[in-house]
């Protein structure tokens, strides 16, 4: 998108912390988008949705969690414990009506964390990292790696999607074991659709049929795309996600 034609962003404060939103006004339960680990509410997968919301008069919620985008402080000093906060703040201050959450890699396990308190009525999970600081960093570490997160408080990360590396820190580490969700069931009390490309590098396909195997017996459903990458944001990636949105939300008038 030009710079230009961008919406500028509305500060909302929550818990002291100043996030910046997107607000689209609509009908229906709100859609509310929840973004992923170090992304922005202007990514690919967002604006889509935004002009889906537009074309059909749906209610459209988008932010920046803290240290993400434009919203106020410092990436490194947060944990998922903040960012469950900013989505928890941002959902009882903009968009009440039990939403449906659309939740990408981090902002699918955040989607997963805020539903017991949110109560949304329905969940689309995009290569939904649930546990990721265990299952997918820590675990996957070599020790080398671990002593430093441990003994340092950081490792500076390689990012194939920045040009700067990714702070890894022991705050965040160890916080994200306060909220690891796959060594129970897991009941969202609503509908879920999952999107999994099975190249994706960052969140295995296998991953996410661990999620899978918590969800409860109904209300799931899974597409996988079998060279979908980690983004899942070319044009046929995109309809699928407009189509699972849609399939999803209740109608409006």
């Amino acid at each position: 998108m030009d710079d230009t034609a961008r919406p500028p962003a509305t500060m909302l404060t929550v818990r002291g912390r100043r996030l910046a939103t997107l607000v689209r006004p609509g009908a229906g339960p709100p859609v509310v988008w929840l973004g992923g680990f170090r992304s922005d509410m202007r990514a690919t997968k967002a604006e889509a949705l935004d002009r889906w919301a537009a074309r059909q008069g749906r209610a459209f919620v988008r932010f920046d969690y803290t240290g993400h985008g434009e919203s106020d402080g410092a990436f490194a000093a947060c944990t998922i414990s903040d960012w469950l906060a900013d989505a928890e703040g941002v959902v009882a201050a903009l968009a009440p009506e039990r939403p449906i959450l659309v939740g990408s890699s981090m902002g699918g396990w955040i989607a997963l964390l805020a539903a017991a308190r949110v109560r949304p009525s329905g969940l689309v999970l995009i290569a939904p990292a649930t546990d990721f600081t265990e299952a997918l960093m820590w675990a996957q570490f070599p020790e080398a790696i671990r002593r430093q997160v441990m003994e340092d408080g950081v490792w500076q990360r390689e990012s194939q999607y920045a040009p700067e590396p990714t702070p890894v820190t022991r705050a965040l580490i160890e916080d994200g074991r306060r909220h690891l969700m796959l060594d129970r069931p897991i009941d969202p009390g609503c509908p879920v659709h999952i999107l999994q490309g099975m190249a994706d590098p960052d969140v295995p396909w296998g991953h996410a049929m661990r999620l899978v195997e918590r969800l409860p017996e109904t209300g799931v459903v899974v597409t996988l795309i079998k060279e979908g990458d980690h983004r899942l944001s070319g044009p046929a990636d995109l309809d699928r996600l407009v189509a699972a949105v849609e399939g999803i939300a209740p109608r409006t008038a």
